[in-house]
């Protein structure tokens, strides 16, 4: 029998919640969730249709899109093009900041470990994920 993680699971749209990982933060409402993971599906049908992997994430701040990411894995190489890397590196620059306390990330899939530890170091408050191989198979 698999283990539970331990993760919070949300109701909306089953996004998931790294708190293990990342410090507790003050939740939005289940409407304001939507229009984010709606934004983070926007770059991934981006990434698509720029012929990438299809993986997006926005950054958010004070409830407003901070930063932007779509997979651009083809431009700039295997981690370091990872839409959520990108969404961070958006987010210092549009902020011009390296930290970013406060900020929430919204992605269309879980992370992967260089990912989660990028949103580590930026001291990001939270991170919200859609469903990954484990829920609902291999993300598309």
């Amino acid at each position: 029998m698999r283990k539970k993680c331990g993760c919070t699971r949300r109701s909306a749209m089953g996004l998931v919640a790294i708190a293990a990982l990342l410090p507790r933060a003050h939740a939005a409402p289940i409407a304001e969730h939507e229009l984010f993971v709606a934004a983070a599906v926007r770059m991934k049908d981006a990434a698509v249709r720029a012929g990438d992997q299809a993986y997006g994430a926005v950054v958010v701040w004070n409830g407003q899109i901070a930063g932007y990411g779509a997979s651009r894995v083809r431009e700039f190489g295997e981690e370091s093009g990872h839409a959520e890397r990108v969404a961070i590196r958006d987010a210092q620059q549009r902020l011009a900041r390296e930290d970013l306390s406060g900020c929430v990330m919204y992605s269309t899939s879980r992370p992967c470990v260089a990912c989660q530890r990028a949103a580590a170091q930026a001291k990001l408050a939270r991170m919200y994920y859609g469903p990954d191989a484990t829920d609902a198979g291999t993300p598309r």
